[in-house]
């Protein structure tokens, strides 16, 4: 469903400035695939994420999804193929529209425009329905401003917009970092819900590494740049954070007190 092929990424390049970001990056995902991706900052893990969405062109290697080739294709036109939620409650909607025009524009993604407004009264009991499985209450607000939610409840709506047409690709960028403890569980909860019902195919960049272990079927470990360790089925299962972190000790040479001294 997903394959990155010989990707780098190289910032300010020629220059004192020079970062690497990505070097020959290799990534295979199959269709049903939840991968969980770790790593400290400046690893390449949001820069791998901008590429795959098409917010960054790489500067060599290829980028496929579901069997075609869309490394040269915008962001906005590789929006039909992926779903993607940020780290900012803020980004993913309109806060000045209403909960159902901005499920109206999720749902339209991948639609022919057309100059017709998407809220019908059918549509309306289609997305009063999504917003039932949230358990929130959202379907009892179909018209208010999405600028007066919660960080949780707007997070969830992104959530679900990103879900709501089945997307080849799911993209989670720290999703739930943003959040208290009470609605990151929430969000993961919802999260791990809705992947499993769809069957999505999905990368999910998290900072929090029982949250990696906890969700999906394979992880993989970034640092300089590069995929350095990957875990998947029984292996990933029996992991801990200690022995991760014994892990990244092992292939750098490096040594961390703590899953937040690597992480951070």
């Amino acid at each position: 469903m997903l394959e990155l092929r010989q990707i780098t990424k190289v910032f300010n390049e020629g220059t004192v400035d020079e970062k690497v970001a990505l070097k020959s990056i290799n990534l295979t995902l199959a269709p049903g695939d939840f991968v969980t991706i770790i790593g400290s900052n400046g690893a390449g893990k949001s820069t791998m994420m901008n590429v795959i969405s098409g917010k960054l062109l790489p500067d060599t290697g290829s980028v496929w999804i579901n069997g075609q080739e869309v490394t040269q294709l915008s962001e906005h036109k590789r929006a039909r193929y992926i779903g993607r939620v940020f780290q900012d409650p803020l980004a993913g909607t309109a806060p000045n529209m209403t909960i159902e025009e901005n499920l109206a524009l999720a749902y339209n993604r991948t639609k022919r425009r057309t100059l017709k407004f998407g809220v019908t009264k059918q549509r309306r009991e289609f997305f009063r329905e999504a917003l039932k499985t949230l358990q929130l209450g959202l379907e009892n607000r179909l018209t208010a401003k999405v600028g007066l939610l919660s960080g949780g409840e707007r997070q969830a709506l992104s959530l679900l917009m990103a879900t709501f047409t089945k997307p080849d690709l799911l993209l989670l960028d720290e999703h739930t970092a943003a959040l208290d403890p009470a609605r990151a569980e929430l969000i993961t909860q919802l999260t791990k819900d809705m992947v499993e019902k769809l069957q999505l195919t999905t990368l999910m960049v998290t900072h929090n590494m029982e949250q990696a272990l906890r969700l999906g079927n394979r992880l993989i470990m970034m640092d300089q740049g590069q995929i350095i360790f990957e875990a998947s089925g029984k292996e990933k299962q029996s992991l801990t954070v200690e022995k991760l972190l014994q892990e990244f000790q092992r292939i750098r040479s490096s040594h961390f007190a703590s899953d937040r001294a690597m992480l951070v």
